[in-house]
């Protein structure tokens, strides 16, 4: 997760920069004329999207940086004694002009970029970073940061220490405490860092967007069920084809591999998929290697013998042991399983006529039709139940019984994109408590995948509270000119997932904005989302929402139950999936030497332990692992597993005490959710459910060892 950005109204950040210590011929000349540096005159101050031009961009950070370097200039010259009010707290509060700008810039570059948004990111980003390095490597703003850190006197609140404690840190993992020869190594690697991992995504992007396969055999769509060809209709209509075009887009890509029987296509779609920028004119090969060794050369530079050594020091897991035995540990529990559960669709694909060895493009379309042998359960047969605007409602209509939240579209509130939809967000009282944008399908503008972000945090200055403005961005099955959008299982439980990302940052309460939220360690921030995936099979929550779209009829109780029914099948082996991710993304930051070797061999080897679908030679996941590489999960991916220990543990409680307990609920929300970055996430765990968390919990839960 970023750090929480804000946006504050120009009258507020000029107070800010026209701060009494800082000489006003020092002070940048804004234009006003640029609406990212003008007033917002909108509902909760939300960005006026129609009215900024890429050509705005600039100017802005440029008038924005000089702003922050006044505002950091004002705070090192301070002749007044070091104080945690006039240092730390400064500090924190400087920038809000420049997070304004970087708030709207960076989440749109995501959600609905450009070729010149692109070009303009690469131009701004070495901006960026050397202001970082600037602040960061400031020997005179370190030592009054550090004489705090030594001396902070009396009564600071534990948010307050925490925030001092935070503050200090950063510093000292970025570079402060270096030699003048190594601060400017530290310049040097940090920028061609920034530089590496920006065109890392451009180009994972590019390479997904560059390959589609149009058909124009009527015979050979048929089989494929009519929201799959209705999907490829539009999306060869889009592209000025006939026929149907198939592409890398996961609602597109996906169900084609799960219901087409024509391996050709399939084989030469997935191999396409998961060569992505391995190679070709988009070749990230190279980048992932610069990457990495230039991760190790920070880290070495810092005092850390591997790049995960430094990030694992301020996560929840604390070290590289803790997670390498974490991740073995689950894998040694699940591995036999997870063979077990290809030997199952291997066998079940001989019994209907297939020869020769199971190969990944084989496999969503014969366990997809195990699964809906054994348990009657598909998609054609789910989807019905799962129109879009049904699941917004039922995913409302949770966070309401829980917490008490109300949802009101509130059509003054500009969205950057006719796609998205935003919501004035009040709790039981009336209280305002954010702004939520929902932004729902693929087009070639979005990068793939699902997340949540913010325009602004939350923070109170001067006993006056900014709520946040959260957007939930997602790539969901498109409607048609005759269907609406309905909806996989998987596609519910990936808006329950990114939802409970927003509840994190919706129901933040803290004073200080980069402790808010999502601002927490990286291995903790997963268990508000991955929480909330529980209700999703949960039949008390389906039968108040979930209804046919044409019919009106409630899901039926047996649909329900199949559904739950078919929860852990091959739960083994999407886990020892995860756990690959996991175990290649620690050998890529475990590397104690730079690597100058093949990247598809690398990922070959470090996979090994977790193989369980045949390796194919051409193919390999690093040149499009953009959660690693560029997304800010590097030595984290583990995570995700760490955060279901968590969430199993948790959501027993709820089971205990009804999936809809308001004292669960609100003991979750005041323990977790409120809290943010405060305080150490195993002391915020471990007060909401009562002991740590065990391995356990998750192997019972995904049924295993029965």
């Amino acid at each position: 997760m970023k750090k929480a950005l804000v946006i504050m109204t120009f009258s507020a950040l000029a107070a800010g920069c026209a701060d009494n210590s800082i000489p006003k011929a020092q002070l940048p000349e804004l234009d006003m004329t640029n609406p990212l540096l003008a007033t917002w005159n909108t509902p909760h101050e939300t960005p006026p999207f129609s009215e900024i031009e890429l050509s705005d961009y600039e100017p802005a950070f440029d008038a924005a940086i000089a702003c922050s370097r006044a505002e950091v200039e004002a705070i090192v010259k301070n002749p007044a004694k070091p104080t945690f009010g006039n240092t730390i707290v400064a500090l924190e509060r400087q920038g809000a002009l420049l997070s304004r700008i970087a708030g709207i810039f960076f989440n749109l570059l995501e959600a609905d970029t450009s070729d010149e948004m692109q070009q303009i990111a690469l131009r701004v980003q070495p901006k960026l970073t050397e202001l970082s390095n600037d602040i960061m490597l400031n020997p005179e703003l370190f030592a009054r940061v550090k004489q705090v850190y030594e001396h902070p006197g009396r009564g600071l609140k534990p948010e307050d220490k925490k925030l001092l404690e935070d503050t200090y840190k950063s510093f000292a993992r970025n570079g402060a405490a270096l030699s003048d020869a190594d601060k400017e190594l530290y310049r040097k690697y940090t920028s061609e860092l920034s530089a590496l991992t920006l065109q890392f995504g451009q180009n994972a992007l590019s390479a997904t967007n560059a390959f589609t396969i149009n058909i124009t055999d009527p015979k050979v769509v048929a089989e494929l069920p009519a929201f799959v060809r209705e999907g490829m209709a539009a999306d060869a209509k889009a592209r000025g084809e006939k026929g149907w075009t198939v592409t890398l887009q996961a609602p597109s890509y996906a169900p084609f591999l799960r219901y087409s029987s024509n391996r050709a296509l399939k084989e030469r779609l997935w191999k396409a998929y998961n060569a992505r920028a391995l190679g070709g004119e988009f070749d990230n090969t190279e980048i992932v290697k610069q990457i990495a060794n230039t991760r190790l050369k920070i880290a070495n530079l810092l005092g850390y013998k591997c790049y995960a050594d430094y990030v694992l020091e301020e996560r929840m897991a604390e070290n590289t042991p803790t997670v390498t035995a974490f991740l073995d540990e689950l894998l040694a529990e699940t591995k036999e399983y997870a063979d077990a559960d290809y030997r199952t669709v291997s066998e079940y694909a001989a019994s209907k006529g297939f020869k020769g060895e199971l190969m990944p493009w084989d496999w969503s379309y014969y366990s997809e039709k195990y699964k809906d042998e054994k348990y009657a359960l598909n998609d054609e047969a789910v989807k019905p139940y799962f129109q879009l605007e049904n699941v917004r409602k039922g995913v409302f209509l949770l966070a309401n019984k829980l917490y008490g939240l109300n949802f009101t579209p509130n059509p003054a509130i500009e969205v950057y994109h006719p796609d998205v939809t935003a919501y004035e967000v009040t709790d039981g009282t009336g209280r305002f408590m954010a702004v939520l944008y929902l932004d729902f399908f693929p087009r070639e503008s979005k990068r793939g995948g699902a997340w949540m972000t913010e325009f602004r945090g939350t923070k109170t200055v001067d006993g006056v509270e900014t709520r946040p403005l959260v957007s939930l961005v997602m790539n969901f099955t498109k409607p048609t000119e005759q269907t609406p959008s309905l909806l996989t299982f998987d596609e519910v439980e990936t808006f329950l997932h990114e939802f409970g990302h927003s509840l994190h940052g919706m129901l933040a309460e803290g004073k200080y904005e980069s402790q808010n939220g999502t601002n927490v360690y990286r291995d903790f921030v997963e268990l508000p989302s991955q929480i909330m995936e529980n209700w999703a099979t949960e039949k008390e929550f389906l039968d108040l929402w979930a209804v046919h779209y044409e019919t009106g009829e409630p899901i039926p109780a047996e649909l329900v139950e199949r559904i739950v029914a078919a929860k852990n099948y091959l739960a083994a082996y999407a886990n020892v999936r995860q756990l690959s991710f996991g175990m290649t993304d620690m050998a890529w930051h475990t590397l104690t030497e730079p690597f100058e070797g093949d990247v598809e061999q690398f990922e070959v080897a470090s996979m090994a332990p977790t193989q369980v679908l045949p390796v194919v030679p051409g193919t390999a996941m690093a040149p499009a692992f953009g959660h690693i590489f560029s997304g800010g999960y590097a030595a984290g991916y583990y995570g995700y597993k760490w955060a279901e220990v968590l969430e199993a543990d948790a959501f027993s409680l709820f089971k205990e005490k009804g999936i809809f307990s308001r004292e669960v609920a609100e003991s979750f929300r005041e323990n977790i959710l409120s809290k943010g970055g405060t305080e150490h996430p195993m002391k915020l765990y471990v007060a909401f459910r009562g002991h740590k968390p065990e391995t356990r919990a998750l192997i019972e839960k995904m049924g295993l060892g029965k």
